[in-house]
């Protein structure tokens, strides 16, 4: 005998309608609400494309998560859905039993497709869709109301077949479509596609947007107008915005008004909470505005790749927007050549906030480190630290760990190998390496009871590798 389960009866009711297209078209109008879930599911996984059609013409519930099944991109059927919705638009009377209001095309987790019972007057859960009950409307209203369909794009270079489809799909139906991408990823596409694309949006609907274009600033000045009116936007991401290449439009007064034109717009940005710039260039005076013009406290700051100077860390520690931040990365930023006292200030600011601090790669030396120690010991919610590619001493690192005392919220925790561990070229001293470094992590377990921790060199140039203990020690290939 098998040990699988007999089918259930709603399992066999799915799979009879699934054999005869045309007897489960006809029954949709009589279908109950318990099986249009597991029916849809099942003829979506099977690509019954006139079924998917017919389905969302009568689809009995306000929310329909479709883009949680979408595993793999497939026109024709993201066709069916959209040809479904066109059908409930044509529709003279409203459907018996309500009427479409939001397709989701994300892929996103969603509990809809597990939670198939309605509840007593036939509604879906409020848990089931992911929102509260939808106050009823009259029919009339109902049939004025706009569908909203829900997606979220990323452009890579082109427009895939899907992306050409729906957006064009929705520009010729904007008087009763609202078309809303929650996160919008932008890849080195030519500024007048992305403005195409989002002419189709609604702009307030974006609440998560990376450009990574490659962009000029006197390119990156034509996407001002959109930011402007993405007022409900949380999470910005800047990647490789640069001067521009072409003399006629490298002036300084030219670079001036579009920087200025650009940084205006944080003004606007009341809801902005995460803010990350990856090798963005932007004057001193420049990066005091942006942080002038930031309206609310942000939780995230992420300047990597990018070269600061003293006036950028004095900014950054007078701007009142920083002052509860959670998450600080200065990752690749070089801090060598700097003053930290205005860096101190900046982690005492938000020493009952931060959780996570990444330093990698900022080249700090002994004396530099040894400013910021009191207020890191204070930074009593950190949850991961990263040292890693700083120049510090045995002596030094020693205070570190002594200074982590009272972190106890601390899970992982990256730090360099002592700077006793090369030779005046640069090269690991392997054997110093092993001896050093269970040095540290000893010292570290007089403090306190350490859970992740590790100690790391430089990358090696050669197989791109580190030497690296965590109670064990693995070297590089180089030296294996």
């Amino acid at each position: 005998m098998s040990g699988q389960d007999p089918p259930t009866l709603l399992h066999l009711a799915v799979q009879s309608l699934l054999r005869d297209e045309a007897l489960a078209i006809s029954a949709l109008q009589c279908l109950p609400r318990v099986l249009f879930p597991p029916l849809f599911k099942e003829a979506f996984n099977h690509g019954q494309s006139n079924i998917l059609r017919a389905m969302v013409a009568v689809w009995p519930f306000s929310f329909l998560p479709v883009g949680t099944l979408m595993k793999t991109s497939h026109l024709e059927t993201l066709q069916a859905v959209l040809d479904g919705v066109d059908m409930l638009r044509t529709q003279k009377v409203l459907p018996r039993r309500g009427k479409l209001q939001v397709l989701d095309l994300r892929n996103v987790q969603h509990n809809f497709w597990d939670v198939w019972a309605g509840t007593e007057d036939g509604e879906c859960s409020a848990e089931a869709v992911g929102k509260k009950p939808a106050v009823k409307r009259s029919p009339r209203y109902a049939l004025r109301q706009r569908l909203k369909v829900v997606a979220d794009l990323c452009l890579r270079f082109h427009l895939n077949e899907q992306q050409t489809y729906l957006l064009q799909w929705a520009q010729q139906r904007r008087s009763f479509i609202r078309l809303c991408c929650v996160k919008m990823q932008i890849w080195a596409l030519p500024v007048y596609t992305v403005r195409k694309v989002l002419m189709v949006f609604q702009p307030d609907s974006i609440q998560e947007l990376e450009l990574n274009t490659g962009w000029s600033l006197s390119t990156l000045v034509h996407f001002v107008s959109y930011l402007d009116q993405m007022r409900n936007l949380q999470k910005l991401l800047l990647t490789r915005i640069h001067k521009n290449t072409f003399k006629v439009l490298n002036t300084p007064s030219d670079i001036q008004k579009c920087i200025t034109k650009f940084v205006s717009q944080f003004s606007k940005l009341n809801c902005l909470q995460h803010l990350s710039m990856n090798g963005v260039y932007f004057s001193s005076e420049h990066m005091k505005q942006l942080f002038r013009y930031l309206k609310t406290p942000l939780e995230t700051l992420s300047i990597t790749v990018c070269k600061l100077s003293q006036l950028d860390l004095n900014s950054l520690s007078q701007s009142q927007s920083l002052h509860q931040l959670k998450h600080l990365n200065l990752r690749l930023v070089k801090l060598i050549d700097l003053y930290p006292t205005p860096f101190r200030d900046l982690l005492n600011s938000v020493a009952g906030t931060l959780q996570t601090l990444e330093l990698e790669g900022c080249w700090m030396v002994d004396s530099q480190l040894i400013t910021l120690l009191p207020a890191l010991s204070q930074c009593s919610q950190l949850t991961r630290v990263n040292f890693y590619d700083n120049d510090i001493s045995m002596a030094v690192l020693k205070d570190l760990l002594y200074h982590t005392a009272n972190l106890n919220q601390l899970i992982q925790e990256l730090y360099p190998a002592p700077l006793e561990c090369y030779d005046d070229r640069g090269d690991v001293r392997v054997g110093r390496f092993a001896q050093l470094c269970p040095e540290l992590m000893d010292t570290l377990i007089t403090v306190r009871q350490p859970k992740r921790v590790s100690f790391a060199t430089h990358m090696c140039h050669k197989c791109c590798q580190r030497c690296i203990y965590d109670l064990e020690t693995r070297l590089c290939h180089c030296w294996q």
